[in-house]
């Protein structure tokens, strides 16, 4: 197994290679072709082979990965682990052009419960999924990143608003358009000037116009180990990146073993948590169940498998913040560094149980890693995850963990440098687990 120096090394690559949903899935197939893992496509007939690794992507956003036991699943069934790869954001919008005083700026929509007031004066970048027509009107699709700022929202002066540090609001129409360039007239086409990227990266493709574009602003700098002691990664799209690598290393790190196991190992990463999971390529949506079906295709052996199955929904959790102790209930307030966090809700925003939270606990004892609890104060809202959605819609025993962060949806936030290692150890335990039943 990678030591922690080798794992967070390859934490920071994944983000900075991973600035958009695409981008993500294309990185983790990436790595998961490099390993050897086949790579299926829905719309063909699969031939799967007992002891083999599989992955599927569906809307080049959301991916799944299997490594297959030596009876299917069956008699062992599934070891789960899920996350999600999308994070807030400020996304393009179909009609972008604004053009204000001399300067050429885009229109953005606001995806999921993005913290707003830190995209101000951040060097952005753009990156995303352009469809774009080729050689006889054919349309084609392909990943785009700039990779290199080109935008700014500057900040309203405080010489002009002398509340600002009391006060100011932001509405996400008028004050969010990010300032690109000046120009001496309001003619500038955005699907001209993509164009010009796609046949900068892509030089062989003959495009010859933009169709269409799914494109997101990110923060050009890049994820660091920062501290004076390293204890902290900092780094846009933690949530979810963050628990998407841990997935990611945790199945790679044991897939080589999945031959001699009853038992079959899955990571689920979906698009479209952070606006509600409900689509095709969300959790709510059939990936997950549609690829576990024809793992298993009789309906009854499919209901056998699920009830010896497990899932693990790994998605950050709120650490306590130093400066802001009264947010938490008194005695749930987990610790930067001091492992990873059982979330736990009365009201099912959750999925744990007290079965499956004594499950993961053994795992940390059987790993030696340090194990915390959350449970949101009394008088606030809860959050919630893939977690329920997933186990409701297959029936399986389910938990909610994380690795404690500050600054969740910001777009930059951070994170102990010990505890992504550490939960990595305990998915890669839950792996190898042969039961999911309490001894």
């Amino acid at each position: 197994m990678q030591t922690i120096s080798e794992f967070n090394r390859g934490l920071l690559e994944f983000l900075d290679a991973a600035p958009t949903p695409f981008h993500a899935a294309e990185e983790m197939a990436r790595q998961f072709s490099e390993a050897g893992f086949i790579r299926l496509f829905e719309a063909d007939s699969w031939a799967l082979q007992p002891g083999n690794n599989y992955f599927v992507l569906r809307n080049g956003s959301s991916i799944a990965a299997f490594s297959l036991g030596d009876q299917c699943s069956v008699e062992g069934g599934f070891r789960i682990v899920g996350a999600h790869t999308d994070s807030p954001c400020l996304k393009v919008k179909p009609t972008p052009e604004l053009h204000s005083k001399g300067y050429f700026q885009l229109g953005v929509e606001v995806y999921g419960g993005a913290l707003l007031n830190p995209w101000f004066d951040r060097d952005l970048s753009l990156a995303g999924r352009v469809v774009f027509r080729g050689e006889g009107d054919e349309i084609k699709s392909a990943l785009i990143d700039y990779r290199r700022p080109l935008a700014t929202i500057p900040s309203l002066a405080i010489h002009l608003d002398r509340e600002a540090n009391k006060s100011r609001s932001i509405n996400s129409q008028r004050h969010l358009p990010p300032v690109l360039m000046q120009v001496e007239a309001a003619t500038t086409d955005f699907r001209e000037l993509l164009l010009e990227q796609l046949l900068a990266q892509y030089p062989d493709s003959s495009a010859t116009a933009i169709v269409d574009y799914e494109l997101s602003f990110y923060d050009s700098q890049g994820a660091a180990i920062i501290g004076l002691a390293e204890d902290f990664i900092a780094g846009a799209r933690l949530d979810n990146l963050l628990s998407c690598y841990i997935g990611l290393q945790a199945i790679l790190s044991e897939a080589v073993q999945a031959q001699s196991r009853a038992h079959s190992t899955v990571l689920i990463c979906n698009d479209h948590e952070e606006v509600g999971s409900m689509s095709a390529a969300g959790a709510q949506g059939p990936m997950l169940s549609s690829i576990l079906r024809r793992i298993v295709a009789d309906e009854t052996d499919y209901s056998r498998a699920m009830a010896s199955s497990m899932l693990i929904s790994a998605d950050n959790a709120h650490g306590i913040h130093p400066n802001y102790v009264d947010k938490h209930d008194g005695n749930h307030g987990p610790l930067l560094n001091s492992g990873p966090v059982i979330k736990s809700n009365a009201n099912q925003r959750y999925a744990t149980d007290s079965e499956t939270s004594a499950l993961f606990r053994q795992l940390c004892q059987q790993v030696d890693e340090p194990v915390q609890c959350f449970v949101t104060r009394s008088d606030m809202a809860c959050g919630s995850t893939i977690g329920p959605i997933t186990a409701s819609e297959l029936g399986v025993k389910a938990l909610d963990v994380g690795v404690p962060t500050f600054a969740m949806h910001s777009i930059r936030e951070l994170a102990g440098s010990r505890d992504g290692y550490a939960l990595m150890r305990i998915l890669h335990a839950f792996n190898g687990r042969p039961s999911v039943l309490l001894d």
